[in-house]
Parts: structure tokens; sequence; C-alpha cells
């Protein structure tokens, strides 16, 4: 037998047996999970140093990703923010220095310690203008839920994001009752007014149209929280953080250039969105690809051009409608994810996919594929009745694969099917 048609038949073997191991497994320790019985299930496994499928069970019909949404925003950040963040745009005249925002999200962030764009606006002496960017796009994204406009994790979209569009709130002590405090002095007004009965049992809320904070009785004693708040003051709110007053009703030349000062590397804030799955910084990310792109923030057409452009190829047509995953409207399959995952490697390498996607023990996968610290680099993915996790693993044979496993409409525990999912995921590794 003729040495490549050996190997050629050996490869076709070990494939056959590989996706029919693979396969008992999935059923066994994912499918026929009593949590997972009533689910809608789709599992992708895919060899890059073949082309080859290992497996594929549903992996062409459509899921909701979550975030796994914030793959592709990922890569479209990784190809076309060069290596850092434009932080801001300026342009320096005679008597006037024109500054123009640029969707960064890392001014006066509370987890970002590098501010270069505050402190260059600190030491500017001139008259500082306004320039506001072409913006087109909504402060909430197609399909997310309005209720959630409290949480945390749902910060308004906008041009000039400033302390990550949340304000911290808590309760300090003072006599025989509790005084409401903000750590941002603008919405001093808003919030410090509010007395608090000697019971810390409250509950905060903005409401939905301004930033006006109610409290109410509760249960449960409160400490602290962070609340989104209404961005449609946040060019005043720079401007009272500094003490420095814009100019009005002064307009640069249209033929005016403008110099950029960059925050932060890309990589370092794209690390933070993957690792802590952070909605503002891929919503922002898609919004800065899209004005240094198409020169305008408009996600909707950002996505637009990249499914016409990058991701034309992608075996399923998704329907891709934001850039964090938060939207119900995000329709992929694994196959799909499995296809920009790839891209990826090749486009920019595996080193540097190490370096923004967590692996076990780390990020959203802190308490998840211990054994497999350095072994898998991941993302996942979390909704009501959704859980998924997309990503790459390499094998005890040092095998790298790609994997994407996305499960939606499941009315059980989450922890439970994502301790299903990491069995079934530490099989492959162990036994290829």
């Amino acid at each position: 037998m003729k040495p490549l048609l050996f190997i050629f038949i050996s490869i076709a073997l070990f494939g056959c047996n590989a996706s029919k191991q693979i396969a008992k497994s999935a059923k066994k320790d994912v499918l026929d999970e009593p949590v997972l019985k009533t689910a809608h299930v789709g599992i992708s496994i895919f060899e890059p140093a073949t082309n080859r499928y290992w497996y594929n069970y549903q992996g062409d019909h459509y899921f909701t990703p979550a975030s796994n949404t914030k793959i592709p925003t990922c890569y479209a950040a990784m190809k076309y923010l060069g290596d850092s963040i434009p932080g801001l745009k300026y342009r320096d005249t005679d008597s006037v220095i024109f500054i123009r925002p640029t969707g960064d999200p890392t001014l006066l962030h509370r987890e970002i310690s590098s501010q270069r764009v505050f402190e260059f606006l600190k030491t500017v002496k001139k008259n500082i203008a306004y320039v506001m960017p072409r913006w087109e796009a909504e402060i909430y994204g197609q399909g997310w839920s309005w209720d959630d406009y409290n949480a945390n994790y749902m910060p308004e979209r906008s041009e000039l994001p400033i302390y990550g569009n949340v304000i911290q709130l808590r309760l300090q002590q003072s006599g025989n009752k509790y005084d409401l405090k903000s750590d941002i002095y603008f919405f001093r007004y808003a919030v410090n007014s509010y007395v608090v009965p000697m019971s810390p049992r409250v509950r905060i809320r903005r409401r939905r149209c301004d930033n006006t904070f109610d409290v109410s009785e509760s249960d449960d004693n409160f400490s602290e929280v962070e609340i989104p708040f209404r961005t449609w003051e946040n060019e005043r709110l720079l401007e009272d953080t500094l003490k420095k007053a814009w100019l009005n009703d002064v307009y640069p030349p249209d033929t005016l250039s403008y110099q950029t000062i960059y925050s932060l590397p890309t990589d370092s804030l794209l690390k933070i969105t993957m690792h802590k799955s952070d909605n503002l910084f891929a919503e922002q990310s898609l919004l800065m690809v899209s004005d240094k792109f198409l020169g305008v923030m408009n996600d909707e057409k950002m996505i637009d051009t990249l499914l016409q452009t990058d991701f034309k190829d992608l075996p399923q047509k998704p329907h891709w409608a934001d850039g964090s995953g938060l939207s119900r409207y995000n329709l992929f399959s694994p196959q799909d994810l499995v296809f920009i995952l790839n891209k990826m490697k090749n486009d920019f390498g595996m080193e540097r996919i190490k370096n923004i996607l967590p692996t076990g023990s780390e990020g959203t996968l802190s308490n998840y594929y211990l054994p497999e610290k350095g072994y898998i680099f991941a993302k996942t993915g979390s909704l009501s009745g959704v859980v998924t996790i997309s990503g790459f693993l390499y094998t005890k044979k040092k095998k790298l694969l790609i994997f994407s496993v996305l499960v939606n409409n499941h009315t059980g525990s989450a922890t439970e099917i994502r301790r299903a999912v990491e069995k079934f995921i530490e099989g492959v590794r162990n036994n290829y």
C-alpha cells in the first residue's frame, strides 16, 4: 500500500471512530441529561488542521448565542481598530481646541487606571469646543429587554461614555439616619437629598426616562449598587468633572483634520471584554469600528458591512443584532461560530487569541475547566434559558480543536447545564 494512501485511510478511520465516540459521550453527558432533555442543543467540533468536523449535532441550526455574539465583535475589533484604542480626536487652533469623542468606553472607567484622554484634557489651557460625531445608533440595541435598564450589565450606548455609563450609589450613616451618596459629583443633587431611615433595608431604582433615583423599602440590606444613568448629559458630565466649560455654537471648518489620542492597547480592552463579558465594552467596540471604517457610529450599518465582507462565507447567514449578545434577536449556528473562530485563528494567530480569551479558572470560566487551564480558551454566554460556550481546545494528543456548544430554551439550572457541558468538553480533551 502506498504511504500516502495509508495515511489517508488512517486519518479517515480515526475520524470515523472519533465521531462515533464523541457522539456517544455527547448523548450520555449532554443530550440525555434530565436538565437538557427538553432543551434545544447544538454542538459542533472542528479540527482546523484537517479542515474536518469531528462532530455535528444540529450544528447548522440557529440558536440565540447570548454573549457568544461577542466573538464576531471581537474579530471586527481585532482587525479594524489597530494596535490601540482611539480615545479622542482633537484639533488645536490658535484660540480653540476642538475635541471629538470616538466612543471609547474607558474614559474615567473605574477599572481602567490609565486615563490618557482625561490627563490630556486637564492640561488644556485654551477654550474647548465639543464636536458631535456622526451618531446614528440607539442607546439600546435591537431586542434588548427594556426592563433591565436598572441592571449594571445594560448601560446605555453613547458617543461619549464616561464612568462606564453607570453610577455607584452607597449608604453613608449619619447619626440616626443614612444618606444616599454617589461617587459622581455631577449627580449630587439627584441623590444626596435622599434621607434613609436607620434601617438600611432599602431598594434603589432609577426612573426610566431621567436621572431621578427612588428609594423604597425592601426586605434586603442595601450597601452599594451600580445603576446605569441616562447619557444625554454626558458632555456636561465631563465638563463638570474637568471643571472647564465648553464653548457653545463654535464649529470647526469642514476641512479640519484631527489628531488622535490613544487610550490603551486594543487587546487590553478586548481582554476585559471577553474575560468579564463586558457588554458596554463590546457595544462600544463595534461602534468604534463603525466610526473608523464607515465614518459614522451605526452598529446596524457596520454589522451589515461585516456580513457582506469578512463574514460573507459563513455556513449559515446569521441574524446579527448587536455587539454584546444582550439581544434575543441574535441568531447564529454553532458552525457559524466555529467558522469565525477559525478565521480569527488564521488571521491573527493563537498567541494573540490566548491573550484575549479566558482559559480555565479565569474570567467567566473562573469556576470551570480548572484542569484545562492553558488548554481551553473560550467565551461563555448566558441569558434566561440560554447557556453557551465556544472556543479552542488543545487535546492531550496535542490536537487543536474549535468547538461550539449552544443550549437554548432550557428551564433548569444553568449551573447543572454548564457542568454537563464541561464534563463533555473535558472528555473530548482527555480522549483525543
